[in-house]
């Protein structure tokens, strides 16, 4: 409506009318294909495309949620499947940084960097991206830039870079969900391991 409003032609679509086509682990489905043909019907036509991801439909005809990380993956799996130039995230920071700029103040943007490295900061808790999308960017070659909503100058490019001089220390990340335990003095008898850990678990 906004996009209307403003004198162009735009017209919104859910997951599954744009196409996406799901397995059916629900809640944390996992994009088995998308149908473009809509949403280059439209683009045709001359409308903006807004696309509710997240969602997409199992071969059932059900409703799946993708889950966590699942507004990244959508638009990765978009540019893809209309190989796009590349897939800006639009999110409330202005790119990746060496480590928490709300913890380390003189942490440092990092202007670019490599799918591998991108992977490695969002797989040990750095929340920019989410792990899923920057696999499925690395694996179908879409160039990424995370960008800051409230300016779209700032921003990392997050592509497939070969470094010439490897670097030891890319950033430095932490995740505040890890327990570490150490049990001392268990006896070595079959079943004892599955003891202690299901009373844990539990």
């Amino acid at each position: 409506m906004t996009i209307q409003k403003m004198g162009y032609k735009a017209v919104s679509l859910t997951g599954w009318q744009a196409g996406f086509q799901t397995n059916d682990f629900y809640g944390k489905a996992q994009i088995l294909d998308i149908d473009t043909s809509r949403m280059k019907e439209e683009i045709a036509k001359g409308n903006i495309l807004v696309i509710a991801g997240f969602q997409g439909l199992d071969r059932h005809g059900n409703l799946t949620t993708l889950g966590r990380g699942g507004s990244d993956t959508s638009a990765v799996a978009i540019a893809a499947a209309m190989k796009a130039e590349k897939c800006q995230i639009f999110t409330d920071v202005d790119g990746v940084y060496t480590t928490d700029p709300r913890i380390v103040p003189a942490a440092r943007k990092i202007e670019t960097i490599s799918f591998d490295e991108m992977l490695e900061f969002a797989s040990l808790g750095a929340g920019v991206l989410h792990n899923r999308s920057v696999e499925l960017a690395k694996k179908y070659h879409v160039d990424l830039e995370v960008a800051a909503s409230y300016d779209r100058h700032a921003k990392t490019k997050v592509l497939e870079v070969e470094a010439v001089e490897q670097v030891l220390v890319r950033g430095v990340t932490k995740d505040d969900d890890v327990a570490r335990i150490t049990v001392e003095g268990v006896p070595d008898v079959p079943g004892i391991a599955s003891a202690i850990f299901s009373v844990l678990a539990d």
